[in-house]
């Protein structure tokens, strides 16, 4: 697929779908072409998110455990998240790649183009035995799909997810996604360590009463060349995006391994809000959530570093109550934790 084989026609009437909510009416791929466009397209923005994520998690020192050597994409779509997870962590490093979703369309899609990737890699649709045996599955991913599941299929859904040795989960950055997330969240944190985008080990701030107002999400940063390519501000204008905006909310979590050291960091969540003498933020640590603010003059590295970086932003603050007198950004991984009282099951993968 490129630009010139690009079908705007297909992209509407997808959009229209998204626009309406109607996904969790049924599959809305009614040929192998629509889910090309989509991947060209939608399917890159979701997969700059995945990037995001990924570098996150390697931020906190996490990558799966040698033992783990499946991956498992719930709701594939496209497969786009499982091909971006793979060329991260390198598919060398997995036996095989399974795929499911309601749309056996998006099922040969998400394979063909998988093998096609990693020509080396064991590729298959999920067989509905897999889908409902008792075995482990590795690392399951799964990709925007909270706003598209029935009770039913996300009831499902949570059952394959007390099979995997580790999850990572990415949502758009919806309010409403968000917090139905954070509400996962608060169940799965009794089995997983929460590798991201805790930094600690307590529960999730953003249910607390007081913060009802509040979301959990983050921005990634889109590839800068894409703002000097015609073809991509066409389509953000014809599918009413915001191409600077990439909004998401995630969950990183591991069964096998201890969380690794926090050591004193926090998330900044969303963005930071800059003003001429200060700039403001939403900080998540193991005290609460909390509106924090950097005066210019306290810092002027760390205020322009604040406005600039497009890494995570996982930061050690200096601080007097609600004002920063400095930060020291993540750049090394966390260290290891020591392990917890009750080790997680020893799933063999």
């Amino acid at each position: 697929m490129n630009w010139e084989e690009l079908d705007w026609h297909v992209l509407d009437r997808l959009r229209q779908h998204f626009l309406r909510g109607s996904a969790a009416e049924g599959p809305y791929w009614s040929t192998a072409a629509d889910l090309a466009n989509y991947d060209f397209t939608y399917g890159a923005r979701i997969a700059w998110k995945w990037d995001h994520v990924l570098r996150e998690s390697r931020l906190r020192g996490w990558q799966p455990a040698k033992s783990v050597r499946t991956v498992f994409d719930w709701g594939c779509g496209s497969g786009v998240a499982a091909r971006r997870v793979l060329t991260f962590f390198g598919a060398e490093a997995f036996d095989a790649l399974t795929v499911w979703d309601h749309s056996s369309l998006a099922c040969d899609f998400a394979v063909q183009a998988a093998r096609q990737s990693f020509p080396s890699l064991q590729v298959d649709t999920a067989t509905p035995a897999l889908l409902t045996s008792t075995d482990p599955i590795g690392l399951l991913i799964v990709s925007h799909v909270l706003n598209e599941l029935s009770p039913v299929a996300l009831a499902e859904l949570q059952v394959l997810i007390q099979r995997a040795a580790a999850v990572i989960w990415v949502e758009p950055g919806t309010r409403a996604v968000s917090r139905q997330l954070a509400d996962l969240h608060a169940d799965l944190r009794t089995v997983f360590s929460v590798v991201a985008p805790c930094t600690h080990a307590q529960s999730c701030p953003m249910l607390a009463p007081e913060n009802e107002r509040h979301w959990c999400h983050f921005f990634a940063p889109p590839p800068a060349e894409i703002f000097a390519n015609s073809h991509w501000v066409k389509f953000g204008q014809r599918a009413g995006i915001d191409l600077r905006s990439l909004p998401y909310a995630f969950l990183a979590l591991d069964r096998t391994q201890p969380k690794k050291s926090a050591d004193g960091y926090s998330r900044v969540i969303g963005r930071v809000e800059h003003f001429k003498p200060y700039a403001r933020l939403l900080n998540c640590d193991d005290t609460g959530l909390h509106e924090l603010e950097l005066a210019k003059r306290a810092d002027p590295t760390l205020f322009k570093q604040l406005e600039r970086s497009k890494a995570p932003l996982v930061y050690r603050w200096q601080r007097e109550g609600a004002k920063l007198l400095g930060g020291e950004a993540l750049t090394e991984p966390f260290s290891a934790a020591a392990p917890p009282s009750s080790p997680p099951d020893d799933l063999a993968i």
